[in-house]
Protein backbone atom coordinates (compact mmCIF):
# COMPACT_ATOMS: atom_id res chain seq x y z
CA UNK A 1 0.00 0.00 0.00
CA UNK A 2 1.26 3.43 -0.95
CA UNK A 3 0.70 6.30 1.47
CA UNK A 4 0.24 9.74 -0.10
CA UNK A 5 1.17 12.52 2.34
CA UNK A 6 1.52 16.28 2.56
CA UNK A 7 4.50 17.26 4.71
CA UNK A 8 5.18 20.77 5.96
CA UNK A 9 8.13 22.08 3.92
CA UNK A 10 8.48 25.65 5.21
CA UNK A 11 6.92 28.29 7.44
CA UNK A 12 4.73 30.60 5.35
CA UNK A 13 4.62 34.38 5.54
CA UNK A 14 1.10 35.56 4.81
CA UNK A 15 -1.14 33.32 2.73
CA UNK A 16 0.56 29.92 2.29
CA UNK A 17 1.85 29.05 -1.18
CA UNK A 18 1.65 25.61 -2.73
CA UNK A 19 5.31 24.89 -1.89
CA UNK A 20 4.55 25.40 1.81
CA UNK A 21 3.92 21.63 1.69
CA UNK A 22 5.77 18.77 0.03
CA UNK A 23 3.76 15.96 -1.53
CA UNK A 24 5.26 12.48 -1.07
CA UNK A 25 4.40 8.86 -1.79
CA UNK A 26 5.92 5.99 0.17
CA UNK A 27 5.05 2.41 1.19
CA UNK A 28 3.04 2.00 4.40
CA UNK A 29 5.31 0.89 7.24
CA UNK A 30 4.86 -2.49 8.88
CA UNK A 31 2.78 -2.47 12.06
CA UNK A 32 4.54 -2.83 15.39
CA UNK A 33 2.99 -4.53 18.42
CA UNK A 34 0.14 -2.46 19.85
CA UNK A 35 -0.46 -0.53 16.64
CA UNK A 36 -3.34 -0.27 14.22
CA UNK A 37 -3.57 0.98 10.64
CA UNK A 38 -6.32 3.44 9.76
CA UNK A 39 -7.36 4.13 6.19
CA UNK A 40 -8.49 7.76 6.15
CA UNK A 41 -11.61 8.52 4.12
CA UNK A 42 -12.09 12.23 4.82
CA UNK A 43 -9.79 15.04 5.98
CA UNK A 44 -11.06 18.06 7.90
CA UNK A 45 -9.85 21.46 6.68
CA UNK A 46 -10.05 24.15 9.36
CA UNK A 47 -8.84 27.75 9.78
CA UNK A 48 -6.79 26.65 12.80
CA UNK A 49 -4.48 24.77 10.43
CA UNK A 50 -3.01 28.13 9.38
CA UNK A 51 -1.94 28.82 12.96
CA UNK A 52 -0.47 25.34 13.40
CA UNK A 53 2.16 25.96 10.71
CA UNK A 54 3.51 29.12 12.30
CA UNK A 55 6.77 28.84 14.22
CA UNK A 56 5.34 30.22 17.45
CA UNK A 57 3.44 27.94 19.79
CA UNK A 58 -0.13 28.80 20.63
CA UNK A 59 -2.48 26.39 22.40
CA UNK A 60 -0.87 23.44 20.63
CA UNK A 61 2.66 22.77 19.40
CA UNK A 62 3.32 23.83 15.80
CA UNK A 63 3.63 21.23 13.06
CA UNK A 64 7.31 20.47 12.60
CA UNK A 65 9.13 20.91 9.30
CA UNK A 66 9.02 17.54 7.54
CA UNK A 67 6.05 16.32 9.57
CA UNK A 68 2.69 15.26 8.14
CA UNK A 69 0.30 18.20 8.07
CA UNK A 70 -1.91 17.98 11.14
CA UNK A 71 -5.63 17.56 10.41
CA UNK A 72 -8.68 15.85 11.79
CA UNK A 73 -9.78 12.74 9.92
CA UNK A 74 -12.40 10.05 9.84
CA UNK A 75 -11.53 6.60 8.57
CA UNK A 76 -11.60 2.85 9.13
CA UNK A 77 -9.30 0.50 11.02
CA UNK A 78 -8.09 -1.98 8.40
CA UNK A 79 -5.33 -3.78 10.34
CA UNK A 80 -4.41 -4.30 13.96
CA UNK A 81 -1.46 -5.95 15.69
CA UNK A 82 -1.99 -6.57 19.37
CA UNK A 83 -4.15 -3.46 19.67
CA UNK A 84 -7.26 -3.96 21.79
CA UNK A 85 -8.72 -0.44 21.62
CA UNK A 86 -10.56 -0.91 18.33
CA UNK A 87 -11.57 -3.93 16.31
CA UNK A 88 -10.67 -4.28 12.67
CA UNK A 89 -13.42 -2.66 10.60
CA UNK A 90 -14.29 -0.01 13.19
CA UNK A 91 -14.77 3.57 12.00
CA UNK A 92 -12.78 6.11 14.02
CA UNK A 93 -12.10 9.84 14.10
CA UNK A 94 -9.01 11.64 15.38
CA UNK A 95 -5.86 13.46 14.29
CA UNK A 96 -4.95 11.33 11.29
CA UNK A 97 -3.26 14.06 9.25
CA UNK A 98 -3.30 14.81 5.53
CA UNK A 99 -2.42 11.29 4.38
CA UNK A 100 -4.08 8.10 3.18
CA UNK A 101 -3.02 5.89 6.08
CA UNK A 102 -2.27 6.55 9.75
CA UNK A 103 -0.31 4.23 12.02
CA UNK A 104 -1.45 4.70 15.61
CA UNK A 105 -1.74 3.09 19.02
CA UNK A 106 -5.28 4.48 19.12
CA UNK A 107 -4.54 7.33 21.50
CA UNK A 108 -6.62 10.38 20.59
CA UNK A 109 -8.98 8.40 18.34
CA UNK A 110 -12.65 7.74 19.06
CA UNK A 111 -14.92 5.09 17.61
CA UNK A 112 -18.02 6.39 15.84
CA UNK A 113 -21.35 4.93 14.75
CA UNK A 114 -21.55 5.53 11.02
CA UNK A 115 -24.93 3.80 10.61
CA UNK A 116 -27.11 6.90 11.14
CA UNK A 117 -25.22 9.85 9.67
CA UNK A 118 -22.54 10.23 7.02
CA UNK A 119 -18.86 9.99 7.91
CA UNK A 120 -18.11 13.70 7.20
CA UNK A 121 -20.57 14.65 9.97
CA UNK A 122 -18.05 13.35 12.51
CA UNK A 123 -15.49 15.96 11.48
CA UNK A 124 -18.21 18.60 11.18
CA UNK A 125 -21.33 19.01 13.28
CA UNK A 126 -20.47 16.05 15.51
CA UNK A 127 -16.73 16.70 15.34
CA UNK A 128 -14.37 19.39 16.59
CA UNK A 129 -16.29 22.28 14.94
CA UNK A 130 -19.52 21.13 16.58
CA UNK A 131 -17.83 20.66 19.94
CA UNK A 132 -16.33 24.14 19.63
CA UNK A 133 -19.75 25.63 18.97
CA UNK A 134 -21.44 23.69 21.77
CA UNK A 135 -19.02 24.54 24.57
CA UNK A 136 -18.23 27.99 23.23
CA UNK A 137 -21.77 29.30 23.24
CA UNK A 138 -23.10 27.35 26.25
CA UNK A 139 -20.13 27.27 28.64
CA UNK A 140 -18.25 30.44 27.69
CA UNK A 141 -21.08 32.50 26.23
CA UNK A 142 -23.43 31.43 29.03
CA UNK A 143 -26.47 32.15 26.89
CA UNK A 144 -29.93 32.33 28.38
CA UNK A 145 -33.39 32.61 26.89
CA UNK A 146 -34.04 36.04 25.40
CA UNK A 147 -30.39 36.96 24.83
CA UNK A 148 -29.42 38.81 21.66
CA UNK A 149 -26.61 36.78 20.08
CA UNK A 150 -24.41 38.02 17.23
CA UNK A 151 -22.22 35.49 15.40
CA UNK A 152 -19.46 36.30 12.89
CA UNK A 153 -18.35 33.75 10.33
CA UNK A 154 -21.91 32.54 10.74
CA UNK A 155 -22.07 30.40 7.61
CA UNK A 156 -18.96 28.46 8.58
CA UNK A 157 -18.62 25.13 10.34
CA UNK A 158 -18.57 26.62 13.86
CA UNK A 159 -20.69 29.73 13.41
CA UNK A 160 -23.58 27.92 11.76
CA UNK A 161 -23.86 25.52 14.71
CA UNK A 162 -23.44 28.31 17.28
CA UNK A 163 -26.41 30.15 15.84
CA UNK A 164 -28.62 27.08 15.76
CA UNK A 165 -27.84 26.16 19.36
CA UNK A 166 -28.61 29.72 20.42
CA UNK A 167 -31.97 29.48 18.65
CA UNK A 168 -32.70 26.16 20.36
CA UNK A 169 -32.06 27.92 23.68
CA UNK A 170 -34.53 30.70 22.88
CA UNK A 171 -32.20 33.51 21.83
CA UNK A 172 -32.51 36.11 19.09
CA UNK A 173 -29.71 35.30 16.64
CA UNK A 174 -28.08 37.51 14.02
CA UNK A 175 -25.36 36.13 11.77
CA UNK A 176 -22.63 37.96 9.88
CA UNK A 177 -21.58 36.37 6.58
CA UNK A 178 -20.25 37.36 3.17
CA UNK A 179 -22.68 37.49 0.25
CA UNK A 180 -26.41 37.17 -0.32
CA UNK A 181 -26.26 33.40 -0.85
CA UNK A 182 -24.76 32.80 2.59
CA UNK A 183 -27.11 35.26 4.29
CA UNK A 184 -30.13 33.60 2.69
CA UNK A 185 -28.82 30.23 3.88
CA UNK A 186 -28.62 31.48 7.49
CA UNK A 187 -32.20 32.74 7.48
CA UNK A 188 -34.02 30.30 5.23
CA UNK A 189 -32.28 27.04 6.12
CA UNK A 190 -30.84 27.52 9.61
CA UNK A 191 -33.53 29.73 11.11
CA UNK A 192 -31.44 32.77 12.07
CA UNK A 193 -33.54 35.82 12.83
CA UNK A 194 -31.44 38.09 10.60
CA UNK A 195 -28.21 38.19 8.63
CA UNK A 196 -25.66 40.92 7.93
CA UNK A 197 -23.78 40.85 4.62
CA UNK A 198 -20.39 42.33 5.49
CA UNK A 199 -19.36 42.40 1.82
CA UNK A 200 -22.24 44.57 0.67
CA UNK A 201 -23.34 46.74 3.60
CA UNK A 202 -21.99 48.68 6.55
CA UNK A 203 -21.57 46.25 9.45
CA UNK A 204 -21.95 49.06 11.98
CA UNK A 205 -25.23 50.29 10.49
CA UNK A 206 -26.53 46.73 10.10
CA UNK A 207 -25.79 45.79 13.73
CA UNK A 208 -27.56 48.96 14.83
CA UNK A 209 -30.52 47.99 12.64
CA UNK A 210 -30.75 44.34 13.75
CA UNK A 211 -29.71 44.80 17.38
CA UNK A 212 -31.32 48.13 18.37
CA UNK A 213 -31.02 47.38 22.08
CA UNK A 214 -27.47 45.97 21.83
CA UNK A 215 -25.79 42.57 22.06
CA UNK A 216 -25.73 40.16 25.00
CA UNK A 217 -23.31 37.66 23.43
CA UNK A 218 -20.92 38.15 20.54
CA UNK A 219 -19.35 34.94 19.23
CA UNK A 220 -16.25 35.96 17.29
CA UNK A 221 -14.75 33.81 14.55
CA UNK A 222 -13.08 36.52 12.49
CA UNK A 223 -11.43 39.21 14.62
CA UNK A 224 -10.26 42.45 13.02
CA UNK A 225 -12.65 45.26 12.14
CA UNK A 226 -15.81 43.23 12.68
CA UNK A 227 -14.80 42.41 16.25
CA UNK A 228 -13.98 46.08 16.84
CA UNK A 229 -17.38 47.12 15.51
CA UNK A 230 -19.29 44.55 17.55
CA UNK A 231 -17.70 45.85 20.77
CA UNK A 232 -19.48 49.15 20.22
CA UNK A 233 -22.88 47.50 20.74
CA UNK A 234 -22.34 45.48 23.92
CA UNK A 235 -25.08 45.55 26.53
CA UNK A 236 -24.47 45.56 30.27
CA UNK A 237 -22.72 42.35 31.38
CA UNK A 238 -22.34 41.13 27.79
CA UNK A 239 -20.05 38.21 26.97
CA UNK A 240 -17.63 38.11 24.04
CA UNK A 241 -16.42 34.63 23.06
CA UNK A 242 -13.09 34.72 21.21
CA UNK A 243 -13.06 31.53 19.16
CA UNK A 244 -11.08 32.48 16.07
CA UNK A 245 -9.72 35.34 14.00
CA UNK A 246 -9.67 34.18 10.40
CA UNK A 247 -9.31 37.72 9.08
CA UNK A 248 -5.93 37.93 10.85
CA UNK A 249 -4.36 34.51 10.29
CA UNK A 250 -2.45 35.49 7.15
CA UNK A 251 -1.44 38.95 8.39
CA UNK A 252 2.11 39.59 9.55
CA UNK A 253 0.80 41.67 12.47
CA UNK A 254 -2.61 41.04 14.00
CA UNK A 255 -4.86 44.06 14.48
CA UNK A 256 -6.33 44.34 17.97
CA UNK A 257 -9.58 46.11 18.93
CA UNK A 258 -9.71 49.85 19.53
CA UNK A 259 -13.08 49.73 21.25
CA UNK A 260 -12.02 47.52 24.15
CA UNK A 261 -13.10 50.14 26.71
CA UNK A 262 -16.66 49.07 25.94
CA UNK A 263 -15.85 46.03 28.11
CA UNK A 264 -15.16 48.34 31.04
CA UNK A 265 -18.14 50.63 30.52
CA UNK A 266 -20.57 47.72 30.20
CA UNK A 267 -18.93 45.48 32.81
CA UNK A 268 -18.63 42.95 30.01
CA UNK A 269 -16.26 40.01 29.64
CA UNK A 270 -14.13 38.85 26.73
CA UNK A 271 -12.83 35.30 26.97
CA UNK A 272 -10.93 33.00 24.67
CA UNK A 273 -11.91 29.37 24.28
CA UNK A 274 -10.07 26.30 23.02
CA UNK A 275 -12.16 23.21 22.46
CA UNK A 276 -9.42 20.84 23.67
CA UNK A 277 -10.14 22.01 27.23
CA UNK A 278 -13.53 20.27 27.09
CA UNK A 279 -12.37 16.90 25.71
CA UNK A 280 -13.62 14.92 28.70
CA UNK A 281 -17.18 16.07 27.96
CA UNK A 282 -17.25 15.55 24.19
CA UNK A 283 -19.45 12.48 24.59
CA UNK A 284 -22.06 14.51 26.46
CA UNK A 285 -22.15 17.15 23.75
CA UNK A 286 -22.28 14.56 20.98
CA UNK A 287 -25.27 12.82 22.56
CA UNK A 288 -27.17 16.09 22.95
CA UNK A 289 -26.37 17.29 19.45
CA UNK A 290 -27.28 13.93 17.93
CA UNK A 291 -30.64 14.21 19.68
CA UNK A 292 -31.18 17.70 18.26
CA UNK A 293 -30.28 16.46 14.79
CA UNK A 294 -32.73 13.57 15.12
CA UNK A 295 -35.45 16.05 16.08
CA UNK A 296 -34.66 18.26 13.09
CA UNK A 297 -33.57 21.18 15.30
CA UNK A 298 -29.91 21.10 14.26
CA UNK A 299 -28.65 20.86 10.69
CA UNK A 300 -25.16 20.22 9.42
CA UNK A 301 -23.66 20.98 6.03
CA UNK A 302 -20.42 19.62 4.66
CA UNK A 303 -18.77 21.24 1.64
CA UNK A 304 -16.94 18.21 0.24
CA UNK A 305 -14.18 18.27 -2.38
CA UNK A 306 -12.54 15.22 -3.88
CA UNK A 307 -8.96 14.08 -4.32
CA UNK A 308 -5.71 14.26 -2.39
CA UNK A 309 -4.28 16.36 -5.22
CA UNK A 310 -6.87 19.04 -4.43
CA UNK A 311 -5.55 19.66 -0.90
CA UNK A 312 -3.96 23.05 -1.54
CA UNK A 313 -6.74 24.47 -3.69
CA UNK A 314 -9.35 23.28 -1.20
CA UNK A 315 -7.35 24.66 1.74
CA UNK A 316 -7.41 28.13 0.15
CA UNK A 317 -11.22 28.10 0.23
CA UNK A 318 -10.93 28.63 3.99
CA UNK A 319 -9.73 32.16 3.32
CA UNK A 320 -11.49 33.04 0.07
CA UNK A 321 -14.97 32.57 1.51
CA UNK A 322 -15.87 30.06 -1.22
CA UNK A 323 -17.63 27.61 1.07
CA UNK A 324 -20.66 27.12 3.27
CA UNK A 325 -20.52 24.90 6.35
CA UNK A 326 -17.70 22.46 7.02
CA UNK A 327 -14.87 22.18 4.48
CA UNK A 328 -13.97 18.54 3.88
CA UNK A 329 -11.59 16.74 1.51
CA UNK A 330 -12.50 13.20 0.46
CA UNK A 331 -9.26 11.27 -0.15
CA UNK A 332 -10.29 7.62 -0.27
CA UNK A 333 -9.99 6.50 -3.88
Amino acid sequence: MINRQYLLAKRPKGLPEKNTWKYTESPVKELQDGEMLIENHYVSLDPAMRGWINETRSYIAPVGIGEVMRAGTVGQVIQTKGNTKFEQGAFVTGWGGVQDYTLSTGDGFYQIDASKVGLPTFIGTLGIPGMTAYFGILEVGEIKKGDVVLVSGAAGAVGSVVGQIAKIKGCKVIGIAGGKHKCDYLINELGFDAAIDYKNESVRKAIKRECPTGIDVYFDNVGGEILDTALMFLRMHARVVVCGAISQYNEMTAKGPNNYLSLLVNRASMKGMVVLDYAKDYHKAMLQMSEWMGEGKLKGKEDVYHGMDQFYETFLRLFSGEKIGKLVLKIKQ
